[in-house]
């Protein structure tokens, strides 16, 4: 970013600032509220899903070897093995889809395609623990087992749609 524009974007932030009625108290209860909303997201997201996510990608990156997921996920691997298995691998994952992104960068770093990052990371969030737990108590473990058959299947259809256009 050029420094006029980091300069600019100063500049029209403390007019913003500047020109906001903080005396209504309607935008400065909008205001506290703002932050009260911060403050649970950094408590409840980033402490309990974003950085035991950042410590399983590096245990990922050590204890994972290169070899195994060049087996399994690498550009010789089979395709429809490597796209399935990272998408049935996605109900391993206890995280939302952005706090999955250093876990997949910890294994696209160890040689993970980026057609089966992709399907791992679409099926994550759908086939998690949780997930599977409210939605096997609203819909019965039929309808949860035909769910999960769908997620696996389409997330493995756009890997590999992925994995083709992207080379």
């Amino acid at each position: 970013m050029k420094e006029r524009t980091k300069l600019l974007l100063i500049v029209l932030i403390f007019v913003g600032c500047y020109y906001i009625p903080w005396g209504n108290t309607t935008i400065r209860q909008s205001g506290l509220e703002a932050f009260m909303m911060l403050q649970e997201y950094a408590r409840e997201h980033v402490l309990t899903c974003l950085i035991p996510a950042f410590f399983i990608a590096g245990a990922i990156a050590v204890f994972v070897s290169q070899a195994s997921v060049l087996k399994y996920f690498g550009a010789t691997a089979k395709k429809i093995l490597s796209y399935s298995v990272a998408s049935v691998s996605g109900a391993l994952m206890y995280f939302a889809t952005l706090t999955e992104v250093p876990i997949l960068q910890g294994l696209i770093g160890a040689g993970m395609g980026k057609g089966p990052a992709l399907s791992l990371l679409l099926a994550g969030p759908a086939l998690s623990l949780p997930n599977m737990l409210v939605i096997g108590g609203v819909m019965g473990v039929k309808k949860t087992a035909a769910f999960s058959g769908i997620i696996v299947i389409l997330s493995t259809i756009a890997g590999m749609s992925y994995g083709w256009i992207a080379g």
